[in-house]
């Protein structure tokens, strides 16, 4: 298990650093560059001229990126051009938000998923099942950002059940511990505004795990109906083992194999940052950040949260492959 854990680390490097020179080279093409984005659109060539020659932008750009790869190994991406804090400062920041967002989605997914495309499969033919397919079909077909919209406006301004904007109500004057406003609430013992962050979560959540719930919902299908027809599915039925005791032992817990990676890969995208859907309720993680820094042209918060992101992207792939592995050891010798 060792040797497959250090052989998937060291396939990273390559992906990593593809990445940081795939990144780097996009920022440097994009209109005005980093020098028109820190000084403004009426900045002068001379002002240009110096700031590039302050901060090494007339250097050959080999000798850039060397140095952008060398101050990312240590975190260093610079400030961001908007707030003037250090970028890694305000990842920390807005990350919790994010986390705590995709849990709820992924939550919401896994309860909802997992169960309906085995009751679907189960009922292979039926009224549930036809149900069950189309519904899968269209949550992948509808647009996060329609349906954020939708709930935002039926929910949050026709009913007004649920908050429809930010993490937390502002005149609640909520300890922060963790920056994890849940988590922060119950730590302290300040049940509403936990209650009230959780309400927050509601609305974007169920509209960023819309995608996620119908692509488990297929692959749980998928994946009952082929284990149901495998040989020792066959051969426990024939050795009169209870129903229950075949469908728990032998049925559900090879079918989950290929679900739990599809579980581990979408929890890493909806980590990457739901832009759409955090725009949409205004919601103040790392999705919305990367929106205000791109109409922004804040290149240095672009640049270090696109890298910081893939970074976690990679290590939660990392721990989808660790854990298909000790689930199923024959992966370990591929």
């Amino acid at each position: 298990m060792l040797r497959f854990v250090v052989r998937r680390l060291l396939q990273l490097i390559p992906i990593l650093l593809g990445l940081s020179v795939l990144l780097f080279a996009w920022l440097r093409a994009l209109p005005g560059g980093p020098a028109q984005a820190a000084l403004g659109e009426r900045a002068t060539p001379e002002a240009i001229a110096r700031y590039n020659e302050l901060f090494g932008l007339d250097q050959p750009i080999y000798v850039q990126y060397l140095r952008f790869l060398g101050r990312a190994v240590q975190l260093d991406f610079g400030n961001s051009t908007r707030t003037g804090r250090p970028v890694t400062e305000e990842f920390l920041e807005r990350m919790p938000g994010t986390i705590e967002l995709t849990l709820f989605a992924m939550v919401f997914a896994i309860g909802v998923g997992i169960p309906l495309g085995y009751l679907a499969a189960r009922r292979h033919g039926s009224w549930i099942d036809s149900t069950s397919v189309i519904g899968s079909l269209l949550g992948v077909a509808i647009p996060v950002f329609f349906l954020a919209y939708l709930l935002r406006l039926v929910f949050a301004v026709e009913l007004g059940w649920l908050p429809g904007s930010g993490r937390q109500e502002v005149r609640i004057d909520a300890t922060r511990v963790t920056n994890f406003y849940v988590l922060d609430g119950v730590l302290t013992g300040e049940w509403d505004a936990a209650w009230d962050a959780f309400t927050h979560l509601v609305l974007p959540g169920i509209a960023l795990g819309t995608i996620p719930l119908a692509i488990i919902v297929r692959i749980t299908r998928a994946s009952v109906l082929d284990v149901v027809n495998e040989d020792y599915v066959r051969t426990a039925n024939a050795k009169g083992l209870a129903t229950q005791t075949v469908r728990r032992r032998h049925i559900l817990r090879n079918a989950l194999l290929p679900v739990s990676t599809t579980i581990g890969l979408q929890t890493g995208l909806l980590l990457s940052g739901a832009v759409l859907t955090e725009t949409v309720f205004a919601f103040g993680g790392v999705g919305s950040a990367i929106y205000d820094a791109i109409f922004g042209r804040d290149y240095a918060l672009l640049q270090g949260f696109v890298l910081l992101l893939a970074i976690m992207y990679v290590l939660v792939n990392l721990l989808v492959d660790i854990s298909y592995g000790l689930l199923d050891p024959r992966v370990r010798v591929s």
